[in-house]
């Protein structure tokens, strides 16, 4: 297989005496899907946002690209390609999609004004990319719909050179169509060579977009098995009662 795009090695993190993540080791390549699972608690959103340098950890090591990586802070993360999509979507309602994606990295004139044409010009092409269906370039994204907000935050995410991309929760609260709407936009990263964490709670829609599970319970990595390999009883089993049917098999 491909060199891993991120390798996570033996990564552990206490708070207060407790280990929300205890000696967990998982990886993720290139085109490929990664479910995290678990009970909430379980550690899945701790570890990840270890990778995405909201927490550093206490011990093990970050491999981005076959290299070691110094992770200590969201921007260490941007500077290696790695992007994270929270379920709050971190957008300003009152603005348009353009000026979303570009909040904070505003494209300028030769003189120094912010670019407005070039800034709606760039996010044409990036949603013509990923959504061919998003003609609201226009509107604040107040007036978007839940899964069209999250074609906006993926292709911030996009537009910026991610490569590796964590997902927390990117359904919830969502119907059915722009659930749909969301599964498509991830097989589209995909197939441009991203590597994507997901994080969700829910089984039947990680069996459907993940290539590999990875289950958490208590801090520890229960385990990670390929989809094909498990059927979704499998991977409850593994969420609720900590043991892989597949190791004791």
């Amino acid at each position: 297989m491909s060199t891993p795009l991120v390798e996570l090695k033996n990564i552990s993190i206490a708070f207060g005496g407790v280990r929300a993540v205890d000696d967990v080791s998982i990886d993720l390549h290139p085109g490929e899907v990664v479910g995290l699972l678990g009970h909430n608690g379980a550690g899945k959103s701790t570890l990840i946002k270890i990778l995405s340098g909201a927490y550093k950890k206490d011990s093990g090591e970050i491999w981005i690209d076959g290299q070691k990586a110094d992770i200590q802070s969201p921007r260490d993360a941007r500077s290696h390609n790695i992007e994270t999509i929270y379920q709050t979507l971190a957008l300003a309602d009152n603005l348009d999609a353009a000026s979303n994606l570009f909040l904070g990295r505003e494209l300028t004139t030769s003189l120094g004004f912010v670019d407005d044409a070039k800034m709606e010009s760039e996010t044409a092409k990036i949603m013509a990319r990923l959504n061919p269906n998003f003609k609201k370039l226009k509107e604040p994204v107040s007036a978007l719909s839940g899964g069209q907000r999250q074609s906006v935050a993926i292709a911030r995410a996009v537009y910026f050179n991610a490569k590796i991309l964590i997902m927390d929760e990117p359904t919830a609260a969502l119907g059915v169509h722009e659930t749909k709407m969301v599964a498509e936009l991830i097989q589209e990263l995909k197939k441009q060579g991203l590597g994507i964490f997901l994080i969700s709670h829910d089984t039947h829609e990680m069996m459907e977009l993940c290539d590999r599970v990875s289950v958490m319970k208590n801090g520890q990595l229960v385990g990670t098995e390929r989809v094909e390999d498990v059927t979704e009883d499998d991977v409850l089993s593994m969420i609720i009662l900590g043991k892989n049917p597949k190791k004791a098999a």
